[in-house]
């Protein structure tokens, strides 16, 4: 089969490295990088760290508005699947590239294969949220992370072509969670000894108040916080005014490696990420989501996790109380073989 596999942002590039390994020992896979994430701390530093192949085409689209953005996306996948002919177009996630390469080769009637199908945070205000949902409404393959994510779809009618799989995360974090410690910059903090904050979520950072607050709630919390900082994040900081406070180490997007120890060596981490909910979860770290919702709805489930939106005073509270709360882990986000069972099925699958 010829796999034309679509990606776009960091997190898709970790979730992709695996799933391309297990893809080319069988198939030949045709790589896109739409350009959504452009910025090299953001892009070539995740391909060259993770070992993913060198696009086949790079889009070069870069940012915009999100009908800007998922247009011109459109238009060029388009043309890629033209010239390609692909068997299946494989994307991953939530992102404009996501929904992007699944409208254009559902248009173009190439079967539609969904990596992190069935998530869902049943807030339709999150572009993230209706990507996920119009992406899975024209899959044909869909890859759910948990069981959770199998009984999303079976509610709205989605049951043909699901497949539970596990979530690749975890088998990228097996294969180099000793790597990235052997190769990461030592922060000089001492293990558990700081918190690791990400903030870039629109609702946080386009919103003055909220992102003061939850600036101010940083510089209340007992200890360094590292504070990994989205270019867009920077430039609202500088925008509204707001000086980090001293205990706050501002710090460029951190390479996969470095992000991947600093996160297994933090007391807490504070995000308005999913990706990093779900990491913290796989490597027990306590999580103080910045949010008033989450997809992940497993972390909360077991203890790891808690929402508290921007409110300062909450999250100050739950940071600190990061360290006692009673949690459970367990295997549900997959056993690390999930990249092998996406393979198998698509290389079973039969339109």
């Amino acid at each position: 089969m010829k796999v034309l596999s679509i990606v776009g942002a960091r997190p898709q590039f970790v979730k992709c490295a695996p799933v391309s390994r297990e893809l080319r020992k069988v198939h030949e896979e045709v790589l896109v990088h739409t350009g959504q994430h452009y910025d090299y701390g953001l892009s070539e530093v995740f391909f060259r760290d993770l070992g993913i192949p060198t696009p086949d085409y790079h889009l070069e689209i870069g940012s915009g508005s999100h009908g800007v953005q998922t247009g011109r996306m459109l238009a060029a996948i388009e043309e890629v699947i033209a010239k390609e002919g692909p068997d299946v177009a494989l994307v991953y996630g939530d992102t404009n590239s996501t929904l992007a390469g699944a409208l254009a080769a559902a248009k173009m009637h190439v079967p539609v294969a969904h990596v992190e199908a069935g998530l869902r945070s049943f807030d339709r205000r999150m572009p993230e949220e209706v990507n996920r949902v119009l992406t899975d409404h024209c899959s044909d393959i869909l890859f759910c992370p948990t069981a959770t994510a199998v009984a999303n779809l079976a509610a709205e009618g989605i049951t043909k072509g699901v497949h539970l799989t596990g979530d690749v995360m975890v088998d990228a974090l097996r294969e180099n969670l000793a790597l990235a410690k052997e190769r990461s910059t030592d922060p000089g903090l001492l293990p558990k000894g700081y918190y690791l904050a990400t903030v870039h979520r629109a609702s946080n950072t386009d919103d003055p108040a909220a992102l003061g607050a939850i600036m101010e709630a940083f510089s209340r919390l007992d200890g360094p916080v590292v504070f990994p900082a989205h270019p867009r994040t920077r430039k609202k900081l500088a925008e509204y005014g707001i000086v980090p406070a001293a205990n706050v180490r501002v710090v460029e997007p951190l390479p996969y490696f470095d992000m991947l120890a600093a996160l297994a060596g933090a007391r807490a981490v504070l995000t308005d990420s999913g990706g990093v909910q779900k990491e913290a979860y796989i490597l027990e770290v306590p999580c103080v989501t910045l949010r008033e919702n989450t997809e992940w709805v497993e972390t909360i489930e077991d203890g790891w996790n808690v929402l508290v939106g921007a409110d300062a005073d909450r999250i100050v509270t739950e940071a600190d109380a990061a360290g006692g709360a009673r949690r459970r882990h367990s295997a549900r986000f997959g056993d690390g073989h999930a990249a092998e069972r996406i393979a198998a099925i698509i290389t079973e699958y039969e339109p």
